[in-house]
């Protein structure tokens, strides 16, 4: 049967593999930052196991004070990385006050020889830590629930094992010990922390996963260059919906955009869509959806509106934009656009029916002198005349 430190060396190990596993991750892609600084805490708390391991074998206070040192920045760092995963930076004030509390109040009392004070002080100290490690991780919970719920759970366990480390030298009024303390409390401590060490380490490379598979999926539906959602994204939200009356498609198309590209250069005509995406973005309801469908043409979906609403909010937009200026290379760039409305009725309900008859509406204010709004002749909704353009062909 192994012994105790037979154990912390398994522990160790354990925990360098965990490093192995999360540093992996991380060289994967970068961006997830959270990952670099728990490799770094964990690395802290090797460094503590094994001068642990050292002091367990001849307890002197050097290496029970670095042991302590190093568990405190090491688990402060881990917390860190906790927070970092879901706020995206590095807290310092998280760092600087988890590694000041675990050495100051553990120093200290193992300095003037009271070690029992010390471990039961390192104990509760590293207990808090973990459990708010734990919060961090449970208030993320709702971006991939398996994963986090899991991350949480084996924080919070490892944290109760400390708990219990400690309460066991308080219940036996351990204040001085001159050694290592060994009992069924560290016991379960080690195997708990073992256990937890492959947990965290296959949540860990789960949860990466699964935020690669997530950043993924918005980058296929997310125009690059406007940051807006692009043409399979919106079908995909409404290619199901029945538009009701009070539901409306509009659709803009930048006026002669293709001037802007053969007079200034295409970086000038990215500077116009983003300017168009940014009056589009601006001011919205939260029921309004807005994406680029391609090229110089955007969609903006009404929910809930009242008769008239859509054509004041188009025409809010065009007389917006029409006022904006583009400054490119030393000039000053204005365009102006059009647009077309459709609404659901009985005639037309489905999602691919409005659209058209949003884009027939268009065509006919490019039609009629362009920089205008026109509402859909559900009359004339469905074209019968295959020389007229089809969706998506309207822009001049």
């Amino acid at each position: 049967m192994l012994d105790y430190n037979s154990l912390l060396v398994a522990l160790g190990i354990s925990s360098i593999c965990l490093v192995m596993t999360l540093l992996g991750s991380w060289m994967t892609r970068r961006k997830e930052s959270f990952l670099l600084t728990c490799t770094i805490g964990l690395s802290f708390v090797i460094g503590g196991i094994f001068t642990y391991s050292a002091y367990v074998e001849r307890p002197t206070m050097a290496p029970a004070i670095a042991a302590f040192i190093l568990f405190s920045i090491g688990f402060s760092i881990i917390w860190v990385a906790g927070y970092q995963f879901r706020k995206h930076r590095f807290s310092r004030l998280r760092f600087i006050v988890g590694s000041v509390f675990g050495i100051g109040v553990t120093v200290p009392a193992m300095m003037i020889g009271y070690d029992g004070l010390a471990y039961i002080f390192n104990n509760l100290a590293i207990a808090l830590v973990l459990f708010a490690t734990a919060r961090e991780y449970w208030r993320s919970r709702a971006e991939a629930p398996a994963a986090l719920n899991g991350l949480t759970a084996l924080y919070s366990l490892t944290a109760v094992s400390f708990v219990f480390c400690a309460v066991a030298l308080i219940s036996k009024g351990s204040l001085v010990l001159g050694k290592a303390p060994d009992g069924w409390a560290e016991d379960l401590n080690l195997a708990t922390s073992i256990a937890g060490m492959t947990g965290v380490g296959a949540l860990s490379l789960a949860l990466h996963q699964s935020r690669e598979a997530a950043i993924h999926r918005a980058e296929a539906m997310t125009d690059p260059l406007t940051g807006l959602m692009n043409r399979r994204a919106m079908f995909a939200i409404y290619g199901n919906r029945v538009f009701t009356p009070v539901m409306a498609a509009v659709i803009f198309d930048i006026d002669r955009f293709k001037a802007v590209n053969d007079d200034h250069g295409h970086a000038a005509g990215d500077g116009m869509l983003k300017l168009f995406a940014q009056e589009l973005t601006a001011n919205l309801r939260s029921a309004d959806v807005v994406a680029r469908l391609g090229g110089e043409e955007f969609a903006l979906i009404l929910d809930n509106v009242m008769p008239g609403r859509a054509e004041q909010i188009a025409d809010r937009i065009r007389e917006s934009f029409a006022s904006r200026e583009l400054a490119f290379e030393g000039k000053v760039l204005t365009c102006t656009v059009s647009a077309g409305i459709a609404f659901g009725s009985s005639e037309i309900s489905s999602f691919d029916a409005i659209v058209h008859a949003a884009d027939r509406a268009l065509y006919t204010a490019k039609r009629n002198g362009r920089n205008r709004v026109e509402t859909a002749d559900y009359l004339h909704a469905v074209p019968t005349d295959k020389s007229l353009p089809a969706s998506g062909t309207a822009s001049a």
